[in-house]
């Protein structure tokens, strides 16, 4: 069984994926998948120096990230042939990893579970929820950014009444660790009763 993770920026997704970590359950985090397909010697950075130009690159042959943003913001015909590359890569590498987690179920945490169109893996998906001014609050006191970049990021993803409706479990984050804990745990219990054994 998989469970699929999300949240807006400054929700307490990363907080509630350690919870589950804790218990034991396998965590496959899509942000970090994106990153491996396109480490140092795959061959998706090579299409993509390919199709770039070696600016593409960092002195150390890593992705320029900066770089390849501001390349497919401009261009929806770079953008397209981008994530043409690179989706079906993340998505098997993800299942992939996925199916090696140990039972009873496991989780993948995406914060574009929604956007991606990646619930549709998953069997159930678990949204932590906080109101838009406990988002701005989290994040421009953690990365020290003012609240309009903070805005502008929650912008581009998809409005909260929309994840409330697309997901199963609703954990709503505004209280302590412990309460998130204690969520999360009921949860727990609810996917091992679940699962298939």
């Amino acid at each position: 069984m998989i469970v699929g993770l999300t949240g807006g920026i400054g929700s307490g997704k990363s907080a509630a994926s350690r919870v589950f970590e804790s218990l034991g359950v396998g965590c496959v985090d899509a942000d970090v998948v994106a990153r491996e397909v396109v480490a140092k010697g795959t061959p998706a950075l090579k299409a993509i120096a390919e199709r770039f130009g070696s600016t593409i690159l960092t002195p150390e042959g890593q992705l320029n990230r900066a770089s390849l943003r501001e390349r497919i913001f401009t261009s929806t015909e770079d953008k397209t042939w981008l994530e043409s590359l690179l989706h079906p890569l993340i998505r098997e590498k993800m299942l992939t990893e996925l199916s090696q987690q140990p039972p009873p179920y496991s989780v993948l945490v995406a914060p574009l579970l929604f956007e991606n169109n990646l619930d549709a893996l998953c069997d159930e998906t678990v949204l932590i929820d906080v109101p838009e001014s406990v988002q701005r609050q989290r994040v421009t006191h953690r990365d020290s950014v003012d609240e309009n970049q903070v805005q502008r990021i929650i912008d581009s993803q998809m409005s909260r009444s929309d994840k409330q409706a697309r997901a199963t479990h609703c954990v709503e984050n505004t209280g302590t660790l412990t309460q998130l804990e204690s969520a999360i745990l009921a949860l727990h219990r609810h996917f091992v009763a679940k699962s298939p054994q």
